[in-house]
């Protein structure tokens, strides 16, 4: 049975008197730290000496090294990218816990596949927001909060699953319910969204851009049209709010009979793009792809690169930028 966690199942006096050290000033690690301090948690930033680090002292924080974070943490959030974490956790991390530390991920990824394997001597727990970094600040200071997976993967001293509890109310996670995952649940639903739902999504976006502007309509008209007006993000906002079908109700008759009627013509595709996903899925699920990525790490970033590289120059790309120059939208006003 899935288990979501609220407001009433925890307790932040569970970490009263404890140190928590945020490991990592990015975008979890400033809106996960202000989250925390403002909850009444003694907070530390544990960061290299770089732009993120200055940040942290802008902001009041104390900012020590990593290891010194870690060694003077009772709950340490490691907060770190994903391809880095490894090595950082194996000579500063790992060395310098305590016994009964509570050790927290925003991502399962890399307990999940392997790269990391945590002392037996600490707590071990997930919470990882299903908000990106400024949205988990945003939404802690209007008071919604965020949801979050959580899960405990050891429990070292008995309490793990209390402290988890506490850490994401402190956060403001369980004003929006937290529910109960694996790491290796977690990390695989994340890596599918971006990897099968993401990019399948985006290619059925630039083949209609594409289609419409070979059939003669100027780029920046079908790109306000499709999506830089911002009613497809209004209605995926009112799709969480009421529902996928219910919010149909917001739209015209004639919307809605189109749609309707039309959309049958598209169930041909579910099944060979549903083939595709399950190659994706397949890939995560067996850590090949984590495998993929995790070695020679310096030829994937060139890939990386050349991919950036190449998706700048399709078409699609300059439409865009026209369409966001005209209607003075984001950094190309």
């Amino acid at each position: 049975m899935t288990q979501i966690y609220h407001d009433s199942d925890a307790d932040i006096g569970v970490l009263d008197g404890e140190t928590v050290a945020i490991l990592g000033y990015g975008n979890q690690g400033r809106s996960q730290a202000l989250n925390l301090r403002d909850s009444g948690l003694d907070v530390i930033v544990g960061n290299i000496d770089d732009e993120y680090a200055e940040k942290a002292l802008a902001e009041n924080f104390e900012v020590v090294s990593i290891a010194a974070a870690a060694a003077r943490g009772d709950t340490i959030l490691v907060l770190l990218p994903d391809e880095i974490m490894p090595e950082i956790y194996k000579v500063d991390i790992g060395p310098q816990l305590r016994e009964g530390a509570l050790l927290d991920f925003a991502s399962g990824y890399n307990i999940a596949f392997g790269h990391i394997h945590p002392a037996q001597n600490a707590d071990v727990i997930l919470v990882a927001p299903r908000m990106i970094g400024p949205g988990v600040r945003d939404t802690y200071v209007s008071g919604e909060g965020f949801p979050s997976f959580v899960g405990v993967h050891h429990d070292a001293t008995g309490r793990a699953k209390a402290r988890m509890l506490a850490l994401a109310k402190a956060m403001g996670s369980t004003r929006a319910g937290c529910i109960e995952m694996s790491m290796h649940d977690e990390a695989t639903l994340d890596l599918f969204t971006e990897q099968g739902f993401g990019p399948a999504f985006g290619n059925v976006l630039m083949a209609a851009t594409d289609l419409l502007v070979r059939a003669g309509y100027p780029p920046e008209a079908v790109l306000l049209e499709l999506l830089l007006s911002g009613e497809l993000a209004y209605t995926f906002q009112k799709m969480r709010d009421v529902g996928v079908l219910k919010q149909m109700e917001f739209h015209s008759h004639t919307s809605q009979y189109g749609s309707l009627t039309r959309g049958a013509r598209f169930a041909s595709l579910t099944e060979p793009v549903q083939q595709r996903m399950q190659v994706i899925l397949d890939e995560i699920r067996s850590g090949a792809f984590s495998k993929e990525w995790s070695t020679d790490h310096e030829d994937k970033m060139k890939v990386l690169d050349q991919f950036k590289e190449i998706s700048g120059q399709i078409p699609f790309a300059d439409w865009e930028r026209r369409a966001r120059a005209a209607f003075g939208i984001g950094d190309d006003k």
